[in-house]
């Protein structure tokens, strides 16, 4: 009877511990696992899968005449191209954020000669004109000159700072138009925020869904690594107010975070997660087109103004043109228009 009573006791124990690991499982664990490709998590995006010049290849093919390499042909003595070595002559080596690999990467297999480029399955040679280290190392690259023009959202203060300390003036053209995003689980009730609500959740003002018109589940403010450039916009979005994460929320809340539209519904993909509207408006290309939706904003070709390489402008004017933007479109992206950022 003793014996009994002791082995109930043990199985009372052992069903205790597994009853609590299920629920640590569910509430907490099972929402820190990242089941993303090794590729993904290291690298933000796929690289392999949007390489230039490889028929399966995710980019966009365009059908263009025009070849980088013919831009100066014919005027080479008029622009003085004619005196210049072999360094100076290069094609532009370009870069950019993780978003925006399928744009520039589609821009390379377009204008660029395939010799160009030179990628040995995990990352593109010294030499290669098209390159990838995300917006951080981009802005970086860009302004220690390892790379001539890289394709990003705008720069953070840090970044800024960087290249003023190093005497660099850094050109910025509008070449396309993104809508920045918050998104929750699909499951999440929520479906529509304000602009002022999304600054009340991330300043701590709010703390539950109950609060803004969900459930009554504690919120769990994620936010990104500094430098990237949802982390930039979103410090721009915040308008000086101090973002801050509840202890609680990241360990038993339901998550909100913030990214760009086709990073987060084209590249990423994740069925798990939808995109909020704001202020009533969903962020599609119909509205971020007509200028409907709050948070669009331009994207960015970046260089160097003290920059002499004769094809960065050529390389602009095309992106520009009716071929450049349907590559932006065709890309996933909205073309160009004009913003009010």
């Amino acid at each position: 009877m003793k014996r009994s009573k002791q082995l109930a006791i043990l199985i009372g124990i052992a069903a205790a511990f597994l009853l609590f690991d299920l629920v640590i499982w569910q509430l907490i664990t099972r929402r820190y696992i990242d089941l993303r490709s090794e590729e993904m998590k290291g690298r933000s995006i796929e690289v392999s899968a949007y390489l230039p010049f490889v028929e399966d290849s995710r980019i966009f093919h365009s059908g263009t005449d025009f070849r980088l390499t013919d831009a100066l042909s014919g005027d080479a003595a008029d622009t003085g191209a004619a005196g210049m070595d072999a360094a100076d002559q290069r094609l532009p080596r370009i870069d950019g954020a993780a978003a925006l690999l399928p744009v520039f990467a589609s821009i390379v297999d377009a204008i660029y000669p395939e010799e160009s480029v030179t990628f040995d399955g995990t990352d593109f040679d010294a030499g290669s004109a098209l390159q990838y280290s995300n917006t951080r190392g981009a802005y970086q690259a860009v302004v220690d000159g390892s790379v001539d023009v890289i394709f990003c959202a705008k720069p953070s203060a840090e970044q800024l700072q960087y290249a003023a300390d190093q005497g660099v003036s850094l050109e910025l053209v509008p070449i396309g138009c993104e809508a920045f995003v918050f998104v929750v689980n699909k499951d999440n009730p929520v479906e529509n925020l304000t602009a002022e609500q999304i600054r009340g959740i991330y300043s701590g003002k709010y703390r539950r869904w109950s609060e803004v018109g969900g459930d009554d589940s504690y919120i769990d403010a994620v936010q990104r690594n500094t430098g990237s450039g949802s982390q930039t916009t979103m410090l721009s979005f915040m308008n000086g107010e101090k973002m801050v994460r509840s202890p609680i929320g990241a360990l038993v809340g339901r998550s909100i975070g913030y990214s760009f539209r086709y990073y987060t519904d084209g590249i990423n993909g994740n069925e798990k997660v939808k995109m909020l509207a704001i202020d009533g408006i969903y962020p599609d290309v119909e509205h971020i087109s007509n200028g409907e939706y709050p948070l669009a904003s331009n994207f960015y070709a970046v260089y160097d103004s003290s920059n002499e390489n004769p094809y960065i402008q050529p390389l602009l004017e095309f992106i520009l043109s009716e071929d450049g933007q349907e590559i932006i479109r065709e890309s996933g992206y909205v073309p160009l228009r004009q913003t009010d950022d």
